[in-house]
Parts: structure tokens; C-alpha cells; sequence
């Protein structure tokens, strides 16, 4: 999945999570650590792959379950002793999304889901990879996994917008403090 995918998934899992507590859409920095929980292990093993050749595939290390549980235990222990466990939960949700909705190929296609359990299975290194993001995102365009993604954040678009467009005066205001 992209990143706009993984980014309405997690964004849609906890304003649903929110919406079940009853509790008042999510808060700012809230909706900022699921934003970065959902980028998380692609941004860990996708550059450790792809351009450094440390890692096997872009789906290993930052994407075991055995990696991504102690490191949401350990965001929300951090968030937690700040008086902002809120703040932990948020991350973990975006980064455990992100986890499950890439080993949803497995369900349909035969894609096999190791990498969840990475290292104590081992992962296949890709068989072939397109040599730019653009030529990628163009061999996508008639996967309607790839094609799903756009409906999703659609409707994350819609509910983030009736949730009051929570993050957007934190992001300005960081903005501002970087810029002056």
C-alpha cells in the first residue's frame, strides 16, 4: 500500500476508535501521531532496502509484529508518562494498520505474509522492482488494491474534514516556529 493509503486507513481505524469510546473526535497532536505511526515502517525499511541493501525487502524489520509490538509499547509508555497516553495509542493504531493492511495481499493472492513474523521467518527479497517510484505507481494503476486506496482516502479526506481537521494548526504552528 502507499502512503495516502496507509494514512486514510489509520486515520479511519481510530476516528472509528474515538466515535465507539464517545468520546469527541481526535485532538491534534493526536491525529499528527497517527499520521507518523502509519508512515513508520516504510520509512524504516523501504530506504534500509531498497538503497542501503541492509535489509532483505522493504517489508522486514519495521514490519514485524515482533519489532512494531515493543515499539508501540514503548511510544505509548513515553506518551503515557508525559500525561498523554491518547498520544500512544494514536501511533500504535497507525503503525499497526499499516502492518495488517500490507499483509492483506496474503488473503487473496498468495502473497506470503513471513514478513509479519521477520526474522524468525525468513522473507523472500523482491523478485524484480520497477527502477523509480514513478514506474511503480504507473505498473500499479490496474491493481484495484492500488486503485482501493483512493476511494479510502477519500472518505478519510471526508471524516478528518468533519472531525474539524484535527493536526492542521499544530503542522502551521510548527511551521511558523521553523520559519521565523
Amino acid at each position: 500500500m502507499w502512503p495516502l493509503g496507509h494514512a486514510a486507513v489509520a486515520y479511519l481505524c481510530y476516528t472509528g476508535l474515538c466515535r465507539v469510546r464517545s468520546e469527541v473526535p481526535l485532538v491534534d497532536l493526536a491525529a499528527v501521531a497517527v499520521l507518523i505511526g502509519s508512515q513508520v515502517p516504510d520509512l524504516v525499511d523501504k530506504p534500509l532496502s531498497w538503497y542501503l541493501g541492509v535489509l532483505p525487502t522493504g517489508r522486514s524489520l519495521a514490519h514485524s509484529l515482533l519489532v512494531v509490538g515493543p515499539l508501540v509499547g514503548l511510544v505509548y509508555l513515553i506518551a503515557a508518562r508525559s500525561q498523554h497516553p491518547e498520544y500512544g495509542v494514536a501511533f500504535g493504531i497507525g503503525a499497526v494498520s499499516h502492518v495488517l493492511v500490507d499483509a492483506l495481499p496474503a488473503l487473496w493472492d498468495g502473497t506470503d505474509p513471513s514478513f509479519l513474523l521477520w526474522p524468525l521467518l525468513a522473507v523472500e527479497p523482491y523478485e524484480s522492482a520497477p527502477s523509480t517510484v514513478w514506474q511503480l505507481f504507473v505498473s500499479s494503476l490496474g491493481d484495484p488494491y492500488f486503485v482501493s486506496q483512493f476511494g479510502l482516502a477519500a472518505i478519510a479526506i471526508m471524516m478528518w474534514y468533519h472531525d474539524g481537521t484535527p493536526g492542521v494548526d499544530r503542522i502551521r504552528q510548527a511551521g511558523r516556529r521553523f520559519a521565523d
